[in-house]
């Protein structure tokens, strides 16, 4: 058998000559949040600089600082388009101003979209050193890398001794890879939300819900962390979850969660891709009780089903009274993207027992604008129907909304909002018909 070191060796290039292979006018695919691929972005904005494009689309989910300091920069902005599947700090920008493309997508859908309709070209990936048997790490960032791998006539990998080595379905051979880049840099890490007084309410309220043996979806932001903080009396939960962020390390080690009575993948921790601090990343390399997969097989709706008690939560920027949830946009602006919120609706009130709970903050712009709308803005994206709702809750109770009528989910909206908004939001429901 050939000697996987050699052909390492071979495929050795500096980022500049590694780049210098990409045709143009391709539509690279690269590895999303902490999993982007710094030396090969900046060596791609720099050739685009050079004029050694004249055209080159650009995609991924959730791009952070690599891509805002180097592919976005305005001078490469003729050179480079964008084509944004989740909105993130770094673009939201960019599409706002027209100067980038959003691409709508179901989370669990995007590996397919990449293998069978996006038609990639070149994927560019961070990956772990490689083992002595050939094989390196996706890590962090296993999600959508496996299918912009296999959908790619052409791969270039970005070796990061600081990536790191996930279990699970996240090891690529050597074989699979045409170039490889060594550089070694700090995975990005993604800061804790600030605490707002409502987190607490509704991490209390959402945590009583859930059941000791449950198994979780939790999102990331105030809420979600304030839940993972009211959970630390529960017993047996597990975890199966698109993006795995701090605190839930922090119920691994208390020993809340251990996986002991999942129905599907049990003893184990399942996710798609991670972000969050250093200790994170370091609790993560050769864990064996953490198993990283692409987010076809997490966030299949009828995979997560099979979780039983399986609870997930999300958020949503408003909500109208029928029910319905905008997660995504400023009325006709992108403001992040579907994800797997939908994915994980579905998926979670079909499993035996299970819950999916939207929560929201009863009001926005420093308490001036109710979340709790009549009728959802105008261009506003639905990003879970009516139907999807579950739980909904917000720092003033939960309710149910599956089996309810128009006029009971316009009642029990309407006492989920801030008080000072209520009699306006009753009097536009009577108007509706509603009420």
């Amino acid at each position: 058998m050939a000697d996987p070191r050699d052909a390492y060796r071979a495929k050795l290039r500096t980022a500049e000559e590694a780049v210098a292979q990409i045709p143009d006018g391709a539509l690279v695919a690269q590895g999303n949040a902490a999993g982007e691929p710094p030396a090969l972005l900046a060596a791609i904005a720099d050739r685009a600089r050079a004029g050694g494009f004249t055209r080159l689309r650009m995609t991924s989910l959730l791009p952070l600082a690599a891509s805002a300091r180097t592919i976005f920069a305005e001078d490469v902005r003729g050179v480079i388009q964008w084509e944004s599947i989740f909105a993130s700090s770094a673009d939201r920008g960019l599409l706002g101003a027209g100067q980038a493309l959003f691409v709508p997508a179901f989370f669990h859908q995007v590996p397919r979209l990449y293998r069978e309709f996006m038609g990639i070209d070149v994927a560019i990936v961070c990956v772990s050193p490689m083992d002595r048997h050939g094989f390196c790490s996706l890590g962090v960032n296993v999600d959508t890398n496996r299918a912009a791998i296999e959908a790619a006539d052409l791969v270039i990998a970005e070796v990061n001794p600081r990536m790191p080595r996930v279990h699970g379905d996240s090891w690529v051979h050597v074989s699979q890879l045409d170039l490889l880049v060594e550089h070694e840099a700090p995975l990005y890490e993604l800061a804790p939300a600030p605490e707002r007084p409502e987190d607490r309410a509704m991490g209390e309220l959402i945590a009583a819900m859930i059941p000791n043996g449950a198994t979780l979806q939790l999102g990331i932001g105030g809420v979600p962390n304030a839940v993972a903080r009211s959970l630390h009396d529960h017993r047996h939960l597990g975890i199966h979850t698109e993006m795995f962020v701090d605190s839930m390390v922090d119920l691994i080690e208390a020993g809340v969660v251990d996986g002991t009575r999942k129905t599907f993948h049990p003893n184990k921790a399942v996710f798609a891709f991670s972000a969050g601090s250093r200790r994170t990343y370091e609790f993560l390399d050769d864990n064996p009780f953490m198993e990283a997969h692409p987010v076809s097989w997490t966030n299949l709706p009828a995979n997560i089903a099979k979780n039983r008690d399986m609870v997930s939560v999300n958020s949503t920027i408003e909500i109208d009274l029928t029910g319905q949830c905008c997660s995504e946009s400023m009325g006709p602006v992108q403001f992040s993207g579907t994800g797997g919120q939908h994915d994980f609706a579905r998926g979670a009130f079909d499993a035996p027992g299970g819950k999916s709970i939207i929560a929201f903050y009863s009001t926005a712009k420093q308490g001036t604008v109710s979340r709790v709308v009549p009728l959802l803005r105008e261009g506003a994206v639905v990003t879970t129907p009516r139907n999807e709702v579950h739980w909904v809750v917000s720092e003033h109770g939960a309710a149910c909304l599956k089996g309810k009528s128009s006029r009971e989910r316009a009642r029990a909206l309407i006492g989920l909002a801030h008080p000072k908004f209520r009699d306006e939001l009753t009097a536009a429901a009577r108007k509706l018909g509603y009420l």
